[in-house]
């Protein structure tokens, strides 16, 4: 899934790059999703989360190594606590989403997920104390339409499995704004470090109990997870080093789509006509939201 990993101010603004860059993060995040799901969905979502983050906090260890100051500078932060807890809280909402996809599948599962650029606006005020005004507000109402339109509350017997992908939204939103916040005092390769480290140790605290052994043709699998983990985060620091966020962002989007044509094509899911109408009224929220915040920024 896409987990957006924002950089430093961009140096440049390479706009149809970044485009490029993003588009190419979206098709790597859908993959990884399909590949959670066929792993999930043989093995323990704990377990197959937990060699996921082994691998990503080598990663990052990796990248610490070759900053200046190592992992010493990296690492140094005066709020661990903040840092513990963003790691902890996405972790968590990957095994959330995960285990969604093995109940719902990837189309119905990324159609109500795409709510969480909604979620973030609407926390932002008590969150972040930023100001949300009525036109915010309005397309947030729309978009949370979208979501009822998706999860049909009211047709015969509700699924409550579908509300977990709305869970899932709702802890990207929270991380996303914690990770804003931790941003006024720590730099990005700081967060990003304890991104991987915190995740890495909570994970292994649980997901070693459920260990089960794999066959060796789902260790290949295994590893295109872990790499296309990493893939995807490069493609998006890049991505954000490239071109503005606002820019970039409605092309994040494109992850629906990639998810979809998976889930169809090898999962045999079918787009139902509720789940196709709610994600369109979802996408056009977000874009009018990430257009408002892209005219208020140019006017501050």
């Amino acid at each position: 899934m896409n987990k957006a990993v924002a950089g430093d101010t961009p140096q440049s603004n390479n706009v149809p790059m970044g485009i490029l860059l993003m588009i190419g993060a979206t098709i790597v995040f859908a993959l990884q999703d399909g590949i959670s799901r066929h792993l999930a969905g043989t093995y323990n979502t704990y377990m197959v989360v937990m060699v996921r983050y082994w691998f990503f906090a080598a990663f990052v260890v990796f990248l610490a190594l070759r900053a200046p100051g190592g992992i010493k500078g990296v690492a140094r932060t005066s709020q661990l606590g903040l840092q513990i807890f963003r790691g902890v809280l996405l972790v968590a909402e990957i095994c959330v989403a995960v285990y969604g996809f093995t109940l719902l599948g990837l189309v119905e599962s990324q159609a109500v997920f795409i709510c969480y650029p909604l979620l973030v606006a609407a926390l932002s005020g008590p969150v972040l104390g930023e100001s949300v005004g009525w036109r915010r507000w309005a397309a947030i109402g729309v978009g949370l339409i979208g979501v009822l339109i998706i999860l049909q509350p009211g047709a015969g017997v509700f699924n409550s499995a579908a509300l977990i992908p709305f869970a899932s939204a709702l802890m990207f939103a929270v991380y996303g704004l914690v990770t804003r916040y931790a941003a006024r005092r720590d730099s990005t390769a700081t967060s990003f470090f304890w991104t991987g480290i915190a995740g890495m140790v909570f994970m292994t605290s649980i997901g070693i109990w459920f260990w089960e052994p794999m066959s060796q043709g789902d260790w290949l699998w295994m590893a295109l997870l872990c790499v296309s983990g990493v893939t995807g985060h490069w493609l998006l620091i890049k991505c954000y080093e490239m071109a503005e966020a606002s820019a970039v962002q409605p092309f994040a989007y494109f992850h629906l789509i990639w998810a979809a044509i998976l889930g169809v094509s090898i999962f045999g899911e079918v787009i139902r006509l509720n789940v196709a109408s709610g994600a369109a009224i979802i996408i056009a929220a977000g874009l009018f939201t990430l257009w408002r915040e892209s005219r208020k920024a140019r006017a501050g």
